[in-house]
C-alpha cells in the first residue's frame, strides 16, 4: 500500500509539473510569437529576389512653365536666338532634342540638347526618304515613330531611347517646312508630345511676326510704329532685329574651323521667311510702269502707298494669329463670322489713321481683306460681310 500510494503521488506531481511547464511555455510563446512571426517574414522577404524599382512617371509641365517657355521664345530678336530658345525650352519636355534645318528638300543638323555638345549634330545630314521623317516633312504634321525607323547614321552615332519611341515635329513657315525637330525620351522616358507641339507652333508664329516687323521697318518708320501699336498684347516689346536676308546663299553643309562669327542657320528657315515677306510686298505693290498714283502730288501718292502698306500689315497679322480660323472659314465660306472681332478691330485702327486722309477713298483695308483673306473670292467672306 505504501508503495502504491507513493507511486500515485509521484504521478500526480509529474502531471502538475507538466502543466506548470506548459503554462510557462505558453506564456513565453504568447509574448514572443508576434516578434518571431515578424522576424520570420522579414527573413523570408530578404531571401526572395527583389523586383526592379519602378521609375516614377515624368512630371507633366504646368501651364505656367509652358507660358514661361513661350515667353523665352518670344524674347528672341534674331532667328538664331529664337531657335536656341526653342531647343532650350524643348529640353524640359524631352530628354534629347535636335533641330535639322531644311533646304531644297535636304535636312542638315544645326544644334541639339541632350546629345552631348550643343553642336554635335551640326551639318549631320538626315535621310528624308522614308519613315516618320518623310511623313512629317511631306504632310507637315507631328509624327511619332520607332527609333528603328530613324536614319541609321543618327542611330549609330547617338543611339536610341530606352523605350525606342521618337517624335518628329515640322516647323512650318508660310506653308513650307523650314526645319524638323527630333525628340525622344532618352534613358528616363521624358517625352511630352503636346508640350513640344505647342512650343514648335509658338516658334513658327514668332518667326513670322519678326519677319513682318522687319518688313515694316524696311518700308518706313510710320509702318514700323503702326506694327508696334497693333501687335498682340501678349507679345514682348518690339526689339531691334537683324536682317532675315540669307547671308549664306551659297552655303554648303560643311562647318569650317576658320569661321569666326556664328551664322544664322543657312536654310529654308531664313529663306522661307524672307522670301514670303518679299512676295507679300510684291503681290500688292503696283508696278513702276503702271503706278496708279503717278499723276498725284508726291505727298498724296506717299499717303496712298502708306495706307496700302498699313492695310496689308493689319490683314497679315489677322491671318498669322488665326490660321486655323482662316482655313476653316475659306472651306465653309464664313470667314467674316469667324474673324469678325479681329477684322473690325483692325478696320477701326485703319480708319483712325487714314479715314480722314486723301487715301480714304481707296478703301485699301477692304480691298486687302478681299485680296489676302478671301483670295479675291468675296463669297468666302460669307453673307454678313459688308461689301
Amino acid at each position: 500500500m505504501e508503495f502504491s500510494a507513493g507511486n500515485g503521488f509521484a504521478g500526480m506531481a509529474e502531471k502538475q509539473l507538466q502543466h506548470i511547464v506548459e503554462q510557462a511555455v505558453a506564456q513565453v510563446l504568447d509574448r514572443h510569437l508576434p516578434k518571431l512571426q515578424s522576424e520570420l517574414v522579414e527573413r523570408v522577404l530578404e531571401a526572395l529576389p527583389q523586383p526592379p524599382a519602378e521609375t516614377p512617371p515624368p512630371a507633366e509641365p504646368s501651364a505656367a512653365s509652358l507660358v514661361q517657355a513661350i515667353s523665352g521664345i518670344h524674347a528672341g530678336g534674331t532667328q538664331k536666338e529664337i531657335l536656341r530658345a526653342l531647343l532650350d525650352s524643348s529640353s524640359a519636355s524631352a530628354s534629347r532634342v535636335a533641330l535639322f534645318v531644311v533646304r531644297s528638300g535636304a535636312a542638315n543638323g544645326w544644334q541639339s540638347r541632350g546629345l552631348g555638345e550643343d553642336e554635335t549634330v551640326k551639318d549631320l545630314p538626315l535621310d528624308m526618304s522614308g519613315g516618320p521623317i518623310a511623313h512629317a516633312y511631306q504632310n507637315r504634321v507631328v509624327t511619332p515613330g520607332n527609333i528603328a525607323e530613324m536614319d541609321a547614321r543618327f542611330v549609330e552615332r547617338f543611339g536610341g531611347p530606352a523605350n525606342e519611341q521618337i517624335l518628329i515635329l515640322p516647323l512650318v513657315l508660310k506653308d513650307k517646312v523650314a526645319a524638323l525637330l527630333y525628340a525622344d525620351g532618352g534613358a528616363n522616358g521624358i517625352l511630352d508630345s503636346a508640350a513640344l507641339e505647342v512650343l514648335v507652333l509658338a516658334t513658327s508664329a514668332w518667326l513670322e511676326v519678326v519677319s513682318l516687323r522687319k518688313q515694316a521697318q524696311k518700308e518706313g518708320p510710320e509702318t514700323s510704329a503702326a506694327a508696334a501699336l497693333e501687335r498682340p498684347a501678349f507679345a514682348p516689346p518690339l526689339q531691334t532685329v537683324s536682317s532675315f536676308a540669307d547671308p549664306f546663299a551659297a552655303h554648303a553643309p560643311q562647318h569650317t574651323a576658320a569661321q569666326t562669327a556664328e551664322p544664322e542657320p543657312a536654310a529654308e528657315v531664313v529663306e522661307v521667311v524672307a522670301h514670303a515677306a518679299a512676295a507679300s510686298a510684291a503681290a500688292s505693290a503696283p508696278a513702276a510702269a503702271a503706278d496708279p498714283f503717278a499723276g498725284l502730288a508726291p505727298e498724296d501718292a506717299d499717303t496712298h502707298r502708306k495706307a496700302q502698306r498699313f492695310a496689308r500689315l493689319l490683314v497679315d497679322e489677322i491671318k498669322l494669329y488665326n490660321q486655323a480660323k482662316v482655313t476653316e472659314g475659306r472651306r465653309n465660306k464664313d470667314l467674316y463670322d469667324r474673324l469678325k472681332d479681329d477684322i473690325e478691330k483692325s478696320r477701326a485702327s485703319y480708319q483712325k489713321r487714314y479715314g480722314n486722309t486723301i487715301a480714304a477713298g481707296g478703301d485699301y483695308f477692304q480691298k486687302e481683306i478681299l485680296r489676302s483673306l478671301a483670295e479675291e473670292d468675296a463669297s468666302l467672306m460669307g453673307a454678313n460681310f459688308r461689301r
